[in-house]
């Protein structure tokens, strides 16, 4: 049992969860009290010691899947040895039978919400055609056994037969609750189904080849170029209270500024309590710079997803700096702060860029020396000593002329410059990518995949 619950603990470091020495040993003792039998009850007490953050509940959520996953030879695949039907599951449908018992079944289960588990494995064996050592991923398995389910098709029959049972016609309220009744059930069957799938894997490979499999990246480290739909939701979800921490921590560190030069006239003044003697120096407490910004974005398909969020982030704490002007760009450049600004969120609104600002000029194929040639000819006055100038992208230009002269005349007026670039360091100056003709020009040039890294460059910046 030690040993699983250290390579449990091992695979959520491997993720990103923080587990400290101190929390393994109470995690430890939480399964040495609870035991193994109440799966649910054990899942609670370690979640509580282990996870501090909830957008990590749901990798934490996956883990404990493979970890504490039901065992036993019933989920063994054909070839390994010989499948047991699971406990309690006498009257369920088995591999053998018909198809027709198989969608009566699932009829009865959604009709009543119960069976659920028992219906899943007997859908699993029947429709997911799985085979021992085969590396085939769950989702796969998962997709044969939908497909052959049809459950949008079950969920409509149990609606038609609903209607014709009742004799009169469900009123629009009464259907409605009916269909989220037989939605909801039909998720959890889902679920149960992706769990059976899980244990069978499980029980095949093996819990670190499955946790392997299954590990997927926190929110923070999701890459903004390369997330899906739903990665892109749980990044939305993570923001919002990334910026208020963000926010407070940065306020404190302005109160709470490290102190100054020495202020020789306030020591020596103090040390006449001290008959002259310079006991206790005194130091000048500096007042902390709030910078003006001027983002600089490509907005190009490339690159949409890192603008949005660098920009949310910004805006969240603007607070935080004198004044926040925002241009975007893709062969052509334009000011959108009016687009942007009171918003209530950066990321939704960023679509009215494309259509009411002049972001495009010739072909729409990003154009970066074009693009700050227009930002210098227009906007070079407001450039000072007191204006931080970030840009976002990739620098890819398309074998365009990077135009990298104009970002030396910025640097010249600007107090600083700085590249967030979203791509890896690796990809940087490969293709048609101009970034070493633009760092020579810039204070700093950042790689920016996720929310971690864009978080510890705010942290540097303000």
């Amino acid at each position: 049992m030690l040993d699983l619950v250290n390579g449990f603990i091992v695979e959520l470091r491997a993720v990103g969860i923080p587990a400290s020495l101190t929390e393994t040993i109470d995690a430890v003792q939480a399964v040495e009290n609870l035991g193994i039998d109440d799966r649910e009850s054990l899942r609670t007490a370690l979640a509580a010691t282990l996870v501090k953050n909830q957008a990590h509940r749901r990798a934490f959520d996956t883990i404990f899947e493979v970890y504490f996953s039901l065992r036993g030879p019933q989920y063994a695949i054909e070839g390994t040895d010989e499948q047991i039907p699971p406990s309690g599951a006498a009257d369920a449908p088995r591999e053998g039978d018909s198809l027709n018992d198989l969608s009566e079944a699932l009829f009865a289960a959604l009709r009543s919400g119960e069976g659920m588990r028992s219906l899943a494995g007997a859908a699993v064996s029947r429709f997911a055609g799985m085979e021992a050592g085969r590396a085939v991923g769950g989702t796969y398995y998962l997709y044969r056994t939908l497909r052959n389910l049809d459950l949008d098709g079950a969920l409509e029959n149990l609606l038609n037969q609903a209607q014709m049972t009742d004799g009169d016609p469900l009123d629009d309220l009464d259907l409605r609750l009916l269909r989220d009744t037989y939605e909801n059930r039909i998720a959890e069957l889902k679920s149960q189904i992706e769990a059976e799938i899980r244990r069978r894997l499980v029980a095949d490979r093996g819990v670190e080849a499955m946790a392997k499999t299954l590990r997927k990246p926190l929110p923070a480290d999701i890459e903004f170029m390369h997330a899906t739909r739903e990665e892109m939701a749980s990044l939305r979800k993570a923001l919002h209270p990334l910026t208020r921490k963000l926010a407070a921590r940065l306020a404190r560190r302005r109160r709470h500024g490290r102190r100054g030069p020495l202020d020789f006239r306030s020591t020596v003044r103090h040390s006449l309590s001290y008959g002259g003697v310079l006991a206790e120096p005194k130091f000048k407490h500096p007042r902390p710079h709030k910078p003006e910004i001027m983002v600089v974005a490509d907005v190009s398909g490339s690159v949409a997803a890192f603008a949005r969020f660098t920009l949310h982030l910004v805006y969240a704490i603007s607070n935080q700096f004198t004044k926040v002007r925002s241009f975007a760009f893709i062969d052509g450049l334009d000011e959108v702060t009016h687009v942007l600004e009171g918003a209530d969120d950066v990321s939704e609104t960023l679509h009215r860029v494309h259509t009411e600002a002049n972001v495009v000029w010739l072909d729409g194929h990003s154009d970066y020396g074009h693009a700050f040639g227009i930002f210098w000819d227009n906007f070079n006055p407001d450039i000072g000593p007191r204006t931080t100038v970030l840009i976002l992208g990739d620098a890819r230009n398309n074998y365009h002329a990077s135009g990298s002269h104009i970002l030396k005349d910025v640097k010249r007026k600007a107090r600083k410059v700085y590249w967030l670039n979203p791509e890896p360091h690796s990809y940087w100056n490969t293709g048609d990518s101009s970034m070493s003709d633009y760092s020579p020009h810039c204070d700093g040039v950042f790689e920016v995949r996720n929310l971690r890294q864009l978080e510890a460059f705010i942290d540097h910046l303000v």
